[in-house]
């Protein structure tokens, strides 16, 4: 559940933003910032707790949300910059990187529990990736951002975009591969 805060009325002659606004603002993509606070933090948990701080960094700075041309793109990069903060933060110890958000209904238990290691499988190779990379993957693959929104949001060049991503997903492919030819390695 992520709260807003509610609107104090500001004494200038400025249009604030009303909390009806900033909802209809940030509701489309929150969902997004959750996503990837997820996949770069421990636990259910603590991408709420990340997403939640997100929310109300852009809530206290609501008056300069309109000078931002991709307020999305602004909060995607506030998240990976806040998750890979926490990583690095001493409390971040016991933190590592898990996604197992796949579920699928009506199909039978076999095909269930053989899509969900698949699953697993690739939440594992994704975890042995370099941050860059684990980052691409979830926004590109993922998050479906285009290279231009992720190159603004990771502060990068566009054909380094794609060669990580190339990297990353050569590598799924062959960790993949080599775990469904030959068995666990």
């Amino acid at each position: 559940m992520f709260l807003i805060p509610e609107l104090v009325e500001g004494s200038t002659n400025q249009k604030v933003m009303t909390q009806a606004d900033f909802v209809s603002l940030v509701m489309p993509f929150k969902d997004k910032v959750f996503r990837l606070a997820k996949r770069l933090l421990v636990s259910r948990e603590e991408a709420e707790d990340a997403t939640q701080e997100i929310l109300l960094k852009l809530w206290n700075n609501k008056q300069k949300i309109s000078d931002y041309k991709n307020v999305e793109a602004f909060s995607m990069t506030m998240t990976k910059n806040f998750c890979l903060d926490r990583l690095k933060s001493k409390q971040a110890q016991n933190l590592k990187i898990v996604h197992s958000n796949y579920q699928e209904k009506g199909s039978s238990l076999q095909t269930q529990l053989e899509a969900r290691d698949s699953v697993d499988w690739v939440s594992r190779i994704i975890e042995d990736l370099p941050e860059q990379q684990k980052i691409i993957i979830q926004l590109r693959d993922v998050e479906q951002y285009e290279f231009a929104e992720i190159s603004k949001m990771l502060d990068m060049n566009e054909t380094a975009i794609r060669v990580a991503l190339s990297r990353a997903r050569k590598t799924l492919r062959e960790k993949l591969t080599n775990t469904h030819s030959y068995g666990i390695k």
